[in-house]
């Protein structure tokens, strides 16, 4: 039994063609820029940014805004 091996780029044109055939071009090309690479180095990038943050402040941040996203969404009294 002999196995052909399709070239790389037929596979991907295919696969392109399938998906815009089942969710059209938009959310095709939504899906597929989920696998883009990004450019950067997020690793450094995140060092920079969160040197001078603990994990405690942090999640303390994430509480707060909450807390005010929920006031700011709760129904106002009518008394």
């Amino acid at each position: 039994m002999s196995v052909q091996i399709q070239p790389l780029k037929e596979i991907t044109s295919r696969a392109q063609n399938a998906l815009i055939r089942e969710l059209g071009v938009v959310d095709t090309i939504r899906f597929l820029n989920q696998f883009r690479a990004g450019c950067g180095d997020y690793t450094t990038e995140r060092e920079e940014l969160f040197k001078t943050e603990s994990v405690k402040s942090i999640v303390a941040e994430i509480k707060a805004q909450r807390n005010i996203n929920a006031q700011q969404n709760a129904p106002a009294d009518r008394s």
